[in-house]
């Protein structure tokens, strides 16, 4: 691992044993190359096709490489250098990948922000990676962050603020141009490369360390069974923070093949459908809420999207019924990915049967994937029985970074790690996610960790007990539900604002607030989720007068 001192004297990240690290490398798995280098072949081999389309500019791979160098030459004139750790806080942009292209250039060490991450989060990422600067637009998702940096400057001196005017360049505002050097580092494959974010992160949060060796492998076995090229045009719609966009294959799997890379800052159907008519995009990515809005969208009038082939849909589990909508709806096939940023990725095949396209979410990319279903006491249950699924593999993590505690319940003394799914296994080997046992909510996609949203409403005066808990959802997967014990239950427009004065992300505001007058607890003093569950189950057949 390759960090400054301040970080390599704190923390240590959890190795691959010897006999995994020989294994994988001598499966062709693991290698020497480094970001940087793959970067500077393909920006070298492509030079004059276009790599990047955002609005109405087009980026070669040549200019790419020109302009990500003079920005990470930048960073190195602001003292910003490999081995430190930043926060990369940009909406979907051309900004995003030259920036990030730069930081993997200096070795320096961004962890991904998502858009709709604000103070509470970032303040949170700040202390836990000690980051040198936060690289920010100054207004992302409609909301100022101009407040967030002055506190955030007032309460961690040392963190440079960069911030970045909305609809100016990164390039630009940094004055990239006025550097002269072109050195950089040289880069180990067991370098850190970038922390990606767990579901469901607390207020320390659980950062996913990912090097070299293991994220190229997630990306190049990605990139193989989704048969990515250089004919590739790929739309990124999501957050290009997130795993799903980023590496499976999506952004960096089509920069690394040599495809064209499209970049929409809107999510609609009407602004996509004609980005993909006019780019000819070959793939995208949804998450199921957003599917099945394109997917109504396209019922009411046919988009005739004749050169996207692909579709994916990962991030949360999509149903039976939206996924055979897709095909007739929207013309391509459909891709189910199943996954999480600490490691295993599944696919279904795209020469697959129907049936396994429509009721699984695939199987693992490669053969060096472990995989077990086990019962509440650990053991192996019988094949096609569901259980707990636990993992490890060539791209899959040994320990979260800097938390020895919370590795010791996420990881088995045999490296697996407990990935808090609930499902079944197909005799074919292919995956059927069934539910979660962790406290935590899947809300279209997103992670909200249950104990940290109770905690945050606990701070307001009139809240003397909180519990969350998530609900069926046939757009979102499942909504959030805050149940609250106060004798003078704030309204909830007055909590929603709470929250976001808080600074917590939009995500995890909850969509619904309940007042009962007391929770259900279990034989051990504990509050019944169960019990909430089926309380709000109720409540709603009520409201729509059912019994």
């Amino acid at each position: 691992m390759q960090l400054n001192s301040s970080h390599t004297e704190l923390f240590a990240l959890p190795e691959w044993p010897e006999t995994f690290r020989n294994e994988y490398l001598r499966q062709g798995l693991w290698s020497d190359e480094t970001f940087e280098q793959r970067i500077k072949q393909v920006c070298s081999i492509y030079g004059d096709k276009i790599a990047i389309c955002y609005e109405s500019k087009y980026i070669t791979y040549q200019q790419l490489y020109f302009r990500a160098c003079k920005i990470a030459q930048r960073f190195n004139d602001l003292n910003i250098v490999k081995g430190d750790v930043v926060i990369l806080h940009l909406p979907n942009s051309s900004n995003y990948v030259e920036t990030l292209f730069a930081l993997f250039i200096a070795g320096i060490v961004p962890v991904l922000a998502l858009p709709a991450h604000r103070r509470h989060e970032i303040e949170a990422f700040a202390n836990a990676t000690k980051a040198k600067a936060w690289i920010y637009q100054s207004s992302i998702l409609g909301d100022s962050l101009d407040d967030s940096a002055s506190h955030l400057m007032a309460s961690i001196p040392a963190l440079q603020c960069l911030r970045i005017p909305e609809g100016e360049s990164v390039f630009d505002t940094l004055q990239a141009h006025k550097t002269s050097s072109d050195y950089f580092p040289v880069h180990h494959p067991d370098d850190l490369v970038c922390f990606q974010l767990s579901g469901g992160t607390t207020g320390i949060p659980k950062l996913i360390p990912r090097r070299h060796r293991d994220y190229l492998c997630n990306i190049l076995s990605a990139v193989a069974v989704c048969d990515f090229g250089p004919k590739t045009v790929y739309l990124a719609v999501l957050p290009m923070g997130h795993n799903f966009t980023l590496v499976s294959p999506g952004i960096l799997g089509t920069l690394f093949s040599g495809g064209r890379l499209v970049i929409s800052d809107k999510n609609y159907p009407e602004h996509c459908f004609n980005l993909i008519k006019q780019q000819k995009v070959t793939v995208t990515a949804l998450v199921p809420p957003l599917a099945m809005v394109w997917l109504d969208a396209a019922e009411i009038d046919p988009p005739q999207l004749e050169s996207l082939k692909v579709l994916q849909v990962g991030g949360a589990k999509i149903s039976y019924e939206a996924a055979r909508r897709v095909t007739p709806l929207l013309g391509c096939s459909l891709q189910q990915v199943f996954g999480m940023a600490e490691g295993l990725n599944c696919f279904t095949q795209l020469g697959d049967s129907t049936e396994l396209i429509l009721y699984t979410q695939g199987k693992p990319m490669t053969v060096a994937d472990e995989i077990k279903v086990v019962d509440e006491n650990g053991k192996v249950v019988q094949p096609g029985s569901s259980g707990y699924l636990l993992t490890r593999g060539p791209y899959t993590i040994r320990g979260y970074y800097g938390s020895p505690e919370i590795n010791y319940y996420s990881f088995d003394e045999d490296g697996f790690y407990r990935t808090g799914d609930i499902v079944r296994v197909t005799p074919e080997g292919y995956i059927i996610a069934e539910g979660r046992d962790k406290d935590q909510i899947n809300r279209g996609g997103e992670k909200i960790d249950c104990g940290e949203l109770e905690d945050i409403l606990l701070r307001h005066p009139k809240i003397r007990d909180a519990a969350v808990v998530g609900i069926d959802d046939a757009y979102l997967g499942e909504r959030i539900c805050a149940f609250i014990l106060s004798d003078s239950p704030p309204s909830d427009v007055d909590l929603r604002q709470f929250l976001i004065d808080q600074g917590i992300a939009s995500f995890k505001i909850p969509d619904r607030f309940n007042f009962p007058e007391t929770f259900t607890m279990t034989g051990v003093g504990k509050i019944s989720k169960k019990g909430l569950r089926a309380r709000l189950k109720q409540s709603y057949l009520l409201d729509m007068g059912q019994k």
